[in-house]
């Protein structure tokens, strides 16, 4: 383990959620995200990314800098100055209620409630936008993920094919839910910054 990884889990143990901010990603973010894979392994990257690779990929990066925030947007975790965790989603083309989804979160920062927190601003920020539906497709070894979808999801059943399961997640019906498995009445006390686009960017 790296001496930034290291110095990362030591600081992680003594701040909460409440001392998290989420916002939407904006291009400053690019290096920001860029540094992540410092505090990402190989499990994390492959459960994201659904293939091996040593950091976050360049065309991930490109992706973002290209997001139009009405279509597709991602919102960014962070403490400080460092992201701790993004989620985005990319509108599905002919079915303008559904968006796939896809969450990653550092590793000294999994199983602490912020991938939860990060879904549900997420699915409020979707939901203004017309979006009722998440899909959502997770490697079947990543069990907390699995997990987290079937305590806000009990009556969803998956499809399987290829080594992960797909999931199709109403959002009227989801109960997130934190670390602790407790329902979170409010997930949005991580500081959810409440931006939304302009309307032009509507028609794009």
């Amino acid at each position: 383990m790296s001496f930034m990884k290291q110095l990362d889990v030591r600081t992680a143990a003594h701040i909460g959620l409440d001392d998290v901010r989420i916002r939407p990603y904006g291009i400053t973010d690019r290096d920001r995200v860029h540094r992540m894979s410092a505090r990402l392994s190989a499990a994390s990257l492959y459960t994201r990314f659904f293939s091996g690779t040593p950091r976050i990929p360049d065309h991930y990066l490109g992706l973002l800098d290209g997001l139009d925030h009405w279509n597709r947007d991602a919102l960014v975790a962070l403490d400080g100055g460092e992201i701790l965790g993004i989620a985005e989603y990319v509108r599905a083309a002919g079915r303008p209620w559904r968006a796939d989804i896809a969450i990653l979160v550092t590793d000294p920062w999994q199983r602490r409630g912020l991938g939860s927190a990060l879904v549900a601003c997420l699915a409020e920020l979707a939901g203004r936008r017309g979006i009722t539906e998440f899909d959502a497709d997770v490697v079947l070894t990543n069990r907390p993920a699995l997990r987290f979808v079937r305590h806000g999801w009990p009556a969803v059943h998956a499809t399987s094919e290829g080594g992960s399961a797909h999931f199709h997640l109403p959002l009227a019906r989801a109960a997130f839910r934190n670390s602790a498995g407790n329902a979170m009445t409010d997930p949005r006390n991580t500081a959810f910054e409440r931006t939304d686009s302009p309307p032009y960017l509507a028609q794009r």
